[in-house]
């Protein structure tokens, strides 16, 4: 059993940055592959990025969102620059039991474990 804890959601202009972390339970966390999905007000959720034995992102956040894991502290950031009215949405941490890459890692049935999400307001 893996319990996961979003923090750093808020609210913020466009343009600026945001660093989402997500603490994790339990002692196996280094077996787990980490991802960050969202989801906007109506709409479902989405991939964003994961960190397993490679890093993936959405189109819409490579080169602006950056995904890390700290496996001492059992953490996964995602760093967040350049933040659009576009990316406003509930930010959730997921974690999947197999790090392998494979084309089913863009969706929400893939992953194990889920935190409760944190907020992430972008104002224009």
């Amino acid at each position: 059993q893996v319990q996961l804890v979003e923090s750093g959601g808020g609210l913020v202009q466009a343009g600026g940055s945001l660093r989402l972390s997500c603490a994790a339970s339990g002692r196996t966390f280094t077996n787990y592959a980490m991802a960050w999905f969202r989801q906007a007000p109506g709409k479902e959720r989405e991939f964003v990025a994961r960190i397993g034995w490679t890093t993936d992102y959405a189109d819409s956040v490579k080169g602006r969102f950056t995904i890390s894991r700290d496996n001492g502290q059992n953490t996964v950031h995602l760093q967040m620059n350049s933040l659009k009215p576009e990316d406003t949405a509930v930010y959730y941490c997921a974690a999947d039991r197999n790090k392998v890459y494979r084309s089913s890692i863009y969706y929400t049935t893939e992953y194990d474990y889920w935190g409760q999400g944190t907020q992430v307001t972008v104002s224009s």
